[in-house]
């Protein structure tokens, strides 16, 4: 069996979370298109608990109405992840949510969501050239400088 966590243990980095939890609240259907493929799914979120604390839960799909509140529930392989700066758990394809009998007292004291996670990429570069080079950390638009500091450019010959 894998080894159980508790909710206030969990991180951003979090991957195959094993947590048994009690449903707190379940909020609303919402429907979302997928950029990819324009594809619509819906989705909900559930706040969800375990002594140590609570987290948001995002529900998909068929997710959402297996889900009620009230309900103890063991979650298998899910994972974390950060969406506006706020940690949420997650089922994804591999996870597994069964129903379970135990009592489940959940401290909403300790919501790990409230905690503001900061963005940990790095903002897009903004190209700008259509040659495509870019503006450096000088200003300058694309080419590069050679082992001597001259300028070079991206599709000029120089002899």
């Amino acid at each position: 069996m894998e080894t159980l966590m508790q909710i206030a243990e969990l991180n951003p980095s979090s991957r195959s979370v094993n947590v048994k939890v009690h449903v707190i609240n379940k909020g609303p259907e919402n429907e979302v298109v997928s950029r990819k493929d324009g594809s619509i799914f819906r989705v909900a979120e559930a706040l969800v608990g375990d002594s140590s604390g609570c987290i948001l839960m995002s529900l998909w799909n068929e997710d959402i109405a297996s889900v009620e509140e009230g309900m103890n529930y063991q979650i298998t392989n899910g994972y974390i992840t950060v969406f506006r700066e706020s940690m949420r758990l997650n089922l994804g394809r591999n996870g597994q949510m069964e129903k379970i009998d135990e009592e489940i007292q959940p401290n909403q004291e300790n919501n790990v969501s409230d905690r503001r996670i900061e963005n940990r990429f790095k903002p897009r570069r903004d190209y700008k050239s259509r040659r495509g080079g870019y503006d450096d950390s000088r200003g300058r638009r694309g080419g590069y400088d050679d082992s001597r500091g001259r300028r070079g450019g991206y599709g000029k010959k120089r002899y």
